[in-house]
């Protein structure tokens, strides 16, 4: 637990349970799931080894303006796979990453979903001097406090889209660096859908037959919904497959603690989707996403790899994701990173985000902007799958 004492532009506070009321009605930041007490508790309450804080921005007045999730955790070099591997070779060469000491990172965002999660603005803000005001909050926490000003290597604010760069540009100013990461792949569902029906009939032939073959191929699959009652005596079965698909990833931030989903289940109820899908009796993927305003965000999956050429089983999951989305009435869904071909084979287009990071060292991070200039996402082949 980090504590820290306010200041005139700032408050901090070690947990969501110390957040008074009368912040959070001032704020009106609840209807973002993103932002609610009882998705950011969850968060906190499943995963120990994450140190989380939180910071509320005020004005003149002390009214709260601004909120923002603070999460600072352990690094490893090894999270780095595949395409990331020049970062590793670079990592070591600056001292940055070792093989055995983590890069202690203190992360504004929402290390688990890809998006604009870590920072709310209330309205009629202005949003630069938000920014900024951010980042000298975060260096005002790290530095009055004599045990993390000398743990904390490096800061990460995540995710955001083109259409905030004009104001998070403003982090230039204070010696943060933009770099591009993968992109979160969107699919906008079109409003003359009614069912999963209209939505192949609006498919070129290539791309329907492509959907058709995969319901054939996975027509054995049982799919049925965890909920509330069973999710207990299946988490042991989740987790195993989700680290599979975890292992396979180029960038991890952190590992996520599959029992977050009881109490997300609990909360959330139908607005959060958990769905099992087996062979025989047998347990070879499940899917998770949440419902947000109007839009279906898509989280943790978890596939067993052996069956999923066979069965289709990624593909039927993508597929699922645009039937409730259509069933629900939904206007986007938010597939996020990873496996952009595939996405966009279903009609997904990429989204482009950018993170900014600093090292607390003003040399190395003079050094680390050079490199990260030259990062790029994993190119893909854009599919056009629609016909018109």
């Amino acid at each position: 637990m980090i504590s820290c004492k306010p200041t005139n532009t700032a408050l901090f506070f070690t947990s969501i349970d110390k957040i008074p009321q009368k912040i959070w009605e001032t704020l009106d930041c609840e209807n973002n799931i993103y932002f609610h007490r009882d998705f950011l508790k969850s968060i906190e309450k499943n995963h120990p080894k994450i140190t989380f804080s939180y910071i509320v921005l005020v004005d003149e007045n002390e009214t709260p303006i601004a909120f923002s999730t603070i999460k600072i955790i352990n690094f490893y070099i090894h999270a780095l796979q595949n395409d990331f591997d020049f970062l590793k070779i670079l990592g070591r060469k600056l001292g940055i990453l070792k093989e055995n000491k983590p890069l202690r990172l203190l992360i504004s965002g929402n290390t688990f979903v890809s998006g604009e999660h870590g920072l709310f603005i209330a309205e009629n803000q202005e949003k630069q001097k938000v920014i900024l005001k951010l980042a000298k909050a975060i260096n005002h926490f790290v530095k009055s406090n004599a045990t993390l000003k000398n743990i904390i290597d490096a800061y990460l604010l995540k995710d955001f889209t083109n259409e905030s760069l004009f104001i998070t540009d403003e982090l230039k100013k204070v010696s943060y660096n933009p770099f591009s990461v993968e992109p979160n792949m969107l699919l906008k569902i079109d409003e003359n859908w009614q069912n999963f029906a209209d939505y192949l009939a609006a498919m070129k032939t290539k791309f329907r037959v492509k959907a058709k073959k995969a319901f054939k191929q996975s027509a054995v699959l049982n799919i049925e919904n965890i909920t509330a009652k069973n999710i207990e005596t299946t988490l042991p079965e989740m987790t195993s497959l989700y680290k599979k698909v975890a292992e396979n990833s180029n960038f991890n931030l952190g590992e996520f603690n599959l029992e977050t989903y009881i109490d997300l289940k609990q909360h959330f109820g139908k607005n959060y989707i958990l769905k099992a899908f087996y062979l025989k009796e047998k347990l070879v993927g499940f899917m998770s996403g949440i419902i947000n305003n109007n839009n279906l965000d898509a989280h943790f999956v978890g596939i067993n790899y052996k069956w999923n050429k066979p069965y289709a089983i990624y593909q039927r999951m993508l597929y699922t994701y645009i039937e409730i989305a259509i069933e629900r009435k939904l206007s986007k869904i938010n597939f996020g990173r990873t496996a952009s071909d595939i996405k966009s084979s279903v009609g997904a287009v990429p989204q482009d985000l950018t993170m900014y990071l600093r090292h607390k060292k003003n040399i190395t991070n003079k050094i680390l902007k050079l490199f990260l200039q030259k990062i790029q996402p994993t190119p893909f082949q854009q599919k056009f799958p629609f016909k018109n």
